[in-house]
């Protein structure tokens, strides 16, 4: 049964703070964070928008471009990080703030859950309800599967100029007219980390970056061995001497915690794809130097961070290799798009992966590309840790969907915040009712109950 995505609609927050005012006001310098990790805006939430108003913002979009009525959604599910309860779901305040406008109860029929395994916990949500559809479950009606997350990291830490937020509504069914899964090749990698993770009571996470950054990489690839093996095993790619499955795959998107982590992953996966290839001649004559190898090149991930002059030898060899021709031509041809999005708006954890998507597709249409056919690779991490690697196909109508894109109409006016205000939000020193923008046609958070019998309940209302 043909699957896919058949709809895509986002909400990103209006506020944002420009990465060179931040850079200054912490002692950075600028080009740091536009050059070094891509980053040129952040988005950041008002004090009456969290994960859950994002994400109804997001589904509500989507189903009134698509002139939903509730009745034609069986799945809403909602995939974060950045929960808001140990119990209570978040699609459930989701399906609270919609019958708002659609009627109480209209969504009573709804099945769905909050899914979380970090930044892959959308994938995991997209699969599951693909399956579902596949199942003949659905019934001909719709799976919406919303990720919403707030990035947000202490104060003067490395994390904190890879903030964002942000929240993308996917509508999911049987005859997809933006894009249709590949069947039976998604793969997945999962093992028990501590590299990024946010305990019980804390609002922010720890980090640890280096080791982060590297088990982002080896996961991403040992779960793309597994979808090689499947695609090749089931047919769906044929390659020929000389090839990758890299060079079958039209555009790629990564999990881009910041922009140019897209870069690194895209570098990572090629350096092992093409070193056992003839190209490979062509690329070490332009980089100068062989490849480097760690000393123990089967040890820890800890091991390898420790062999200072292996590390030191494997940065500059990347920069180099990242200057060569081959890498050039397949960054720019199958990566560089769906970057953009997210050096204006920042990491938004379960969503950095489909706002490259939604990038990619917006920006290659602007420059007359025609998408149909092409295969769009994805590739999935979450920390903790697990990646999921996946693809599909554009389809034939695609352009329904594409030639109305425009992220900056869609996101609207932007306000640039003083660093005070950046402050007073990000250290919860304003009430919901403080906010910095008047909300026009969107759900926002109107209070938090704090008597003891409801401590908690958060209020949610529509304002037109």
């Amino acid at each position: 049964m043909a699957v896919g995505i058949d709809d895509i609609a986002l909400f990103i927050p209006r506020l944002f703070v420009d990465s060179a005012d931040f850079a200054m006001a912490r002692g950075l310098d600028p080009a740091k964070l536009k050059q070094g990790l891509g980053i040129s805006k952040m988005a950041i939430v008002d004090t009456n928008q969290d994960p859950a108003c994002l994400a109804a913002n997001a589904c509500l979009k989507l189903m009134q471009r698509n002139n939903l009525s509730p009745h034609e959604v069986g799945r809403l599910y909602v995939a974060t990080e950045s929960a808001l309860d140990e119990s209570k779901a978040l699609n459930s305040y989701v399906i609270g703030m919609l019958e708002q406008v659609y009627g109480d109860g209209s969504f009573e029929h709804c099945g769905g859950i909050e899914c979380k395994f970090a930044c892959v916990s959308g994938s995991y949500a997209l699969y599951d309800n693909a399956n579902w559809i596949r199942a003949g479950e659905s019934e001909g009606k719709y799976a919406i599967v919303v990720v919403s997350d707030i990035a947000k990291y202490d104060m003067g830490s490395s994390g904190e100029y890879t903030q964002g937020a942000g929240a993308i509504a996917m509508l999911l069914n049987d005859n997809p007219r933006l894009m249709q899964f590949d069947p039976k090749v998604t793969s997945t990698s999962i093992k028990n980390e501590y590299d990024f993770y946010r305990p019980f009571g804390k609002e922010t996470p720890i980090v640890h970056g280096q080791y982060s950054n590297l088990l982002y990489l080896i996961q991403v690839k040992k779960a793309f061995e597994a979808y090689k093996k499947k695609a090749l095993e089931t047919g769906l790619i044929k390659i020929r001497d000389g090839e990758t499955i890299l060079d079958h795959i039209d555009y790629l998107c990564m999990h881009l915690p910041y922009s140019n982590m897209g870069k690194k992953a895209l570098s990572y996966l090629l350096r092992r794809e093409w070193r056992n290839l003839p190209r490979w001649k062509r690329i070490i004559e332009q980089t100068g130097m062989e490849e480097p190898v760690p000393k123990d090149p089967r040890g820890t991930i800890e091991s390898i961070l420790a062999d200072e002059e292996y590390m030191a030898k494997d940065h500059e060899f990347t920069k180099l290799f990242t200057r060569t021709k081959e890498y050039q031509a397949f960054y720019e041809d199958k990566l560089a798009s769906s970057l953009i999005a997210s050096s204006m708006i920042g990491n938004l954890y379960t969503a950095s992966l489909y706002l490259g998507f939604r990038s990619c597709l917006e920006f290659e249409f602007q420059k007359g590309v025609d998408l149909e056919g092409k295969r769009f690779g994805f590739g999935s991490y979450g920390s903790g840790s697990s990646a999921m690697v996946f693809s599909g196909i554009i389809q034939p109508t695609y352009k329904e969907i594409v030639k109305n894109m425009n992220l900056e109409a869609e996101i609207g006016e932007r306000i640039k915040l003083s660093l005070h205000d950046y402050e007073e939000i990000h250290e919860n020193r304003r009430a919901p009712s403080q906010s910095l923008l008047d909300p026009k046609n969107e759900f926002v958070l109107v209070g938090i109950e704090n008597s003891p019998e409801s401590k908690g309940e958060r209020k949610y209302a529509f304002c037109q």
